[in-house]
């Protein structure tokens, strides 16, 4: 198995991380918005309704 992992990419892809040693989660739209939160509903909420209430961050 190579030490290297293919991510997804693409316009439907969205990811959410976590913090080490936090509770915070983060959420990362594909248009490259990011979003903070712990709680995972209100995460899961808020990438779902793009481009809703964001807006795309630097990539």
């Amino acid at each position: 198995m190579s030490a290297r992992v293919a991510m997804l990419s693409g316009e439907t892809v969205v990811r959410i991380h976590w913090k080490l040693g936090t509770d915070v989660l983060v959420g990362v739209c594909h248009c490259g918005a990011e979003h903070e939160s712990e709680d995972p509903v209100q995460l899961w909420d808020w990438l779902l309704a793009h481009p809703g209430g964001h807006e795309a961050g630097p990539r």
